[in-house]
């Protein structure tokens, strides 16, 4: 996963912003300052490049091959997960406070990437990877491991009752009353590491950093507004 340190982007996407420009809803970067950055990004898994995908807070997920790198500049598939068996596919979400969860089958067979929101997770992105990971790698979700990148924080994500609402009873211990009436702390990390033990996923690790407090290292969307994003990429070897 990508920090904001190392890019060439200016202030406020300052400075290794790797949203590629184009997509909905753009903030306005330097479309030379992004293929930069995107170009220092690949070189850390080169020969593999990354695949990006057009993030919408949903469930898909789909399978990448070589044709894939062939549309480094769009149109990228509508998406919030991708998986991948194919050596030279670098499987990438962007987040700027979202949760990225990387995983893989521990015979190194296969390598998915997913982006997981509350809105994803609530609707099933990680159990969506899980299954087309296994499906991919043919294996049970038992012999996956996953890695939980940086996201808002449990001490800085607020969310009103809806948000909890959509998490189900079982999931309440992973929200804390902030103490004005229908607002609570929601724990993103703790909420990604139950959905994934419910369908088998025991190996996960990650999930220590937070966006929002550290200014320095992260971009952060709920803190800043106007920001870059980090990618978090898994590719095979």
């Amino acid at each position: 996963m990508s920090t904001r340190a190392g890019g060439v982007s200016l202030a406020p996407f300052d400075a290794l912003n790797l949203r590629p420009s184009g997509l909905r809803a753009d903030a306005v970067d330097d479309p030379l300052a992004i293929a930069e950055n995107q170009r220092r990004w690949a070189a850390v898994m080169a020969p593999a490049r990354p695949v990006w995908l057009d993030q919408v807070h949903g469930a898909r997920v789909v399978r990448l091959g070589l044709a894939d790198l062939n549309e480094a500049s769009g149109p990228f598939h509508q998406a919030d997960a991708a998986v991948t068996t194919v050596r030279g596919v670098a499987c990438t979400v962007l987040v700027a406070d979202c949760l990225p969860v990387l995983l893989a089958d521990v015979r190194g067979v296969a390598v998915g990437a997913a982006h997981a929101g509350w809105r994803g997770l609530a609707g099933g992105v990680l159990e969506a990877t899980v299954a087309e990971l296994c499906d991919a790698a043919d294996c049970a979700p038992a012999a996956l491991q996953a890695w939980l990148g940086a996201c808002i924080g449990p001490t800085a994500f607020e969310v009103g009752e809806d948000v909890r609402a959509a998490f189900g009873a079982s999931a309440q211990a992973h929200f804390r009353p902030t103490g004005e009436a229908g607002k609570w702390w929601a724990d993103l990390p703790a909420l990604a590491r139950q959905r994934l033990a419910a369908v088998g996923v025991s190996q996960v690790s990650g999930g220590r950093w937070c966006t929002v407090s550290d200014r320095s290292r992260f971009f952060s969307f709920r803190r800043d507004r106007v920001t870059g994003r980090h990618a978090a990429s898994v590719w095979l070897a």
